[in-house]
């Protein structure tokens, strides 16, 4: 959290604003796509050169690329610049987080990173650098920040005053409109043995829909849909979530519903929320760790420190390779450095306290937020002893497709026990489907229990 850098004076007045500011400026809205990119990041390149300026990211897709198949790596030829590893961190320190040195102290023989060329590739299309701008103006927290008006389809607040717009930013990026996907995960042991969980997923996102108006997301309340059904292993298969997101989390809570196969029955989830474990989790995530950060932000005070430069996986399009197998990607204490590329990038670094009378197991949870796209980069979690407990990766790429910066797998560390859990492995199997044609009737009880029954 050292040596952060903070923007500007005006900036510094900013971060210490009520969660309450959050409308910017017709002026400031302009600098969007002049001297900052269309989502609001830093358009020049930093003082070095080591990243470069912003040219648009990845706006058409590679040669030889059809929907449906894994994505072709646009930078196949790109040699590794350098390597980081426990015997040399401490000349790379600067540009670390206290997550990543602990990686490093507690795997000192086989984690390493090796770093590549900044290649700053985040787009969307047109209608949400559009829906962006117009957003500036507009948009504000409501209900203590657990809640958002005034926006829709594009990044609520590119020109964030607080730790709260910055955290909303990652929860409404843009992600596509409909989407269906099997993906898998693993919690591999101290060892490196695991049981392989398939999952066949479901998203409709309300809240990025082109046509979508202020008046109709506030009246339907819904930012976005998520079903999940888990396929493998037999004993586990046709375990079924059903999540409906809402905008104002103060009106009407999230809303979910389970399936249980034994049961077979569904019944409403109000617990599948903050840090109750995540499913079929082993107990090494929370429900809210998915997607790196999920849900209410009203447990904790949010606090924009800053942006620093940091290394973040990024263009991890060989760790996405369908040429890869699990096997080759999971191993005892971490997944396979020699598939990850890491790039220098800046980040925007947000800080959770859980506020006083609240409950979670992390007490403190820093953010570091890619300033191109709004993903969640990297986590640090620590728990009620101030001590680092968990470490998240998001593993992103281009899904040049769409477009859309989203990650291929997301890992989460439990330090403790020296697991981790790996989430969201799509090498093997089917690719996302962003043409998928899903109507509301897709995501009713109804519909997760015909979802569910084996």
């Amino acid at each position: 959290m050292k040596k952060l850098a903070i923007l500007s004076a005006a900036v510094i007045v900013a971060l210490s604003a009520p969660a309450a500011i959050a409308k910017v400026s017709e002026a400031d809205a302009a600098k969007l796509g002049t001297s900052l990119t269309p989502l609001g990041g830093e358009k020049a390149a930093n003082a070095d050169g080591s990243i470069p300026a912003w040219d648009g990211g990845i706006t058409k897709v590679v040669a030889g690329f059809e929907k449906g198949m894994h994505h072709p790596d646009p930078f196949a030829t790109d040699k590794i610049e350098f390597t980081i590893t426990n015997a040399n961190k401490d000349k790379y320190k600067a540009n670390l987080t206290e997550g990543q040195l602990k990686l490093f102290e507690l795997y000192p023989d086989t984690y390493k990173m090796n770093v590549y060329q900044t290649r700053r590739t985040a787009s969307v299309p047109q209608f949400v650098y559009d829906a962006t701008k117009a957003n500036a103006t507009r948009a504000e927290l409501i209900a203590d920040g657990n809640g958002i008006s005034g926006a829709t389809v594009g990044i609520p607040f590119p020109i964030p005053q607080n730790g709260l717009e910055a955290i909303w930013n990652h929860v409404l990026r843009f992600r596509g409109v409909d989407l269906e996907t099997s993906r898998s995960q693993a919690a591999p042991t101290a060892s490196g043995s695991y049981t392989l969980v398939e999952t066949a997923e479901e998203l409709r996102f309300e809240y990025s829909r082109p046509e979508m108006t202020l008046d109709q997301l506030k009246a339907s309340n819904t930012l976005f849909y998520f079903k999940q059904v888990v396929t493998q292993p037999a004993r586990l298969a046709g375990t079924a979530l059903l999540v409906k997101e809402t905008m104002d989390q103060e009106a009407l809570p999230r809303q979910a519903w389970t399936y249980n196969t034994g049961q077979r029955r569904v019944r409403k989830a109000p617990n599948v929320a903050f840090d109750t474990p995540g499913t079929v989790s082993d107990g090494l995530r929370t429900t809210d760790d998915f997607d790196m950060f999920n849900g209410s932000p009203v447990r904790y005070n949010w606090e924009l420190m800053g942006k620093k430069e940091i290394y973040i996986p990024y263009n991890d399009y060989k760790l996405h390779s369908d040429k890869l197998k699990y096997d080759q990607i999971l191993q005892a204490g971490h997944i396979n450095p020699e598939h990850v590329r890491w790039e220098k990038h800046r980040v925007w670094v947000v800080k959770a306290q859980l506020k006083e009378g609240m409950r979670h197991i992390y007490k403190t949870r820093v953010f570091y937020i890619d300033e191109d796209s709004w993903q969640v980069s990297l986590t640090d979690m620590y728990d009620n002893r101030d001590e680092l407990y968990r470490v998240g990766v998001a593993h992103a790429i281009n899904y040049y497709e769409v477009p859309t910066l989203w990650t291929t797998l997301e890992v989460i560390h439990d330090l403790q026990s020296r697991r981790y859990l790996a989430m969201g492995l799509d090498n093997e199997g089917r690719m996302y489907n962003f043409d998928a044609q899903l109507s509301e009737a897709n995501f009713t009880p109804a519909a997760l229990r015909r979802a569910g029954i084996r």
